[in-house]
């Protein structure tokens, strides 16, 4: 069922969703969220569909927020709300209200939200893309337990993953991670049924794509060993190695369907590892509404490291790969959390070949000749 509402109201909507519930024959909300989704037209559709697929494991109220702030003076003088309600199989499980916000009204959206949330029920806020840059703080957001983003969408994926860590507050995910589920499952299943120590690791991925950042500093969180970063045309993630001194544990998958774990003193094992669409991340997000510690340590890790970058520990840390411009072979080193062990040198040498991301200012006057070359952090 199907109502347009034209330069409505909130209370009018409410009204409205009561009727068609009626109608329907569903006197009953039987809905346990709301997910509102903050998108644009040409988004709104692939948002509305996943999020329609997504409620029929999670029967929920979907606001879809539309923001038509308008490009001349007149059409940002004309305040309106105009909405269009989905009551039943047009809905998924659950129901659907399209919420079009023109002129000053686009930016109090909240306000218009507010009076349309389920009562006693938690909220959902999910951007598919142009995500604010601390969603926590957004006035939508800030009506949430749950933030969801979606690092792929941004002009600089990987890079958005710092503004994710810079911003995070308990409560915030992004897609980026729930697509890496698959892989951290199987190799920790891995590791359960063969209990070896990891020396090292490899992670090999297409450029600009997050989640092969946020995979490998997730080995690099958890297992705390050298992890490298190889890009590769993908599609997605294609390998992860984990090296150990009986021999390599390797999960490998070449083409984003099946996936082969290969294990020493084992055979070969075909695994399911397909790329998932966008109402399966959703679906899962909204199976857990508690803050995810283990995402937070993994987000966080690259940016303390690509900030405070410290080129002396060469031989004193491990290495852990961060692709933030797409070469062919990126590190970024990770500090142990043991004291650092070497201070800068006084004097430099004269011929220095260290490729550092940022070299610490010489406190004295350096040799006459001097060949360095410095690169910029995340390189």
């Amino acid at each position: 069922m199907k109502t347009d509402l034209t330069n409505t109201t909130s209370s009018k909507i409410n009204a409205a969703l009561m009727d068609a519930r009626r109608e329907s024959g569903s006197t009953a909300a039987g809905m346990v969220l709301t997910l509102v989704i903050v998108t644009d037209e040409g988004s709104a559709y692939d948002a509305l569909k996943a999020a329609n697929d997504a409620s029929r494991e999670h029967p929920s109220r979907i606001l879809a927020v539309i923001k038509r702030a308008g490009r001349s003076p007149r059409a940002r003088a004309e305040t309106r709300l105009d909405a269009e309600i989905l009551v039943g199989t047009d809905a998924g499980s659950g129901e659907t209200v399209i919420l079009r916000m023109h002129g000053e009204l686009a930016s109090h959206a909240q306000s218009v939200v507010l009076p349309l949330l389920l009562p006693d029920a938690p909220v959902v806020l999910w951007w598919p893309d142009n995500a604010p840059l601390h969603p926590a703080q957004d006035p939508l957001g800030a009506l949430a337990q749950r933030r969801i983003t979606d690092a792929v969408t941004a002009e600089s994926p990987v890079g958005q993953l710092a503004q994710r860590a810079a911003s995070y507050t308990p409560g915030d995910t992004d897609l980026a991670w729930t697509r890496i589920t698959g892989w951290r499952s199987m190799l920790a299943a891995a590791l359960d049924q063969r209990p070896v120590t990891i020396t090292s690791a490899v992670v090999e991925g297409e450029s600009y794509n997050p989640s092969v950042e946020l995979l490998g500093l997730w080995l690099t969180t958890r297992l705390r060993v050298p992890v490298e970063r190889v890009v590769t045309a993908g599609p997605g993630i294609t390998s992860v190695t984990l090296r150990t001194a009986d021999g390599d544990i390797v999960l490998d998958r070449p083409d984003g369907l099946m996936g082969t774990l290969s294990m020493p003193g084992a055979p070969d094992r075909q695994v399911a590892l397909k790329r998932r669409e966008t109402a399966e991340l959703i679906a899962e997000e909204l199976r857990r509404l508690d803050p995810d510690d283990i995402y937070a340590a993994a987000v966080k890790t690259p940016i303390e490291r690509l900030k405070e970058p410290r080129s002396e520990q060469v031989t004193a840390a491990p290495v852990v790969e961060a692709a933030v411009a797409a070469p062919p072979r990126v590190t970024a080193r990770v500090e142990e959390e043991a004291p650092a062990a070497t201070a800068p040198a006084k004097k430099a040498p004269a011929k220095r070949t260290a490729t550092a991301k940022k070299a610490a200012p010489a406190k004295k006057a350096a040799p006459a000749k001097k060949t360095a070359t410095r690169k910029k952090a995340g390189s």
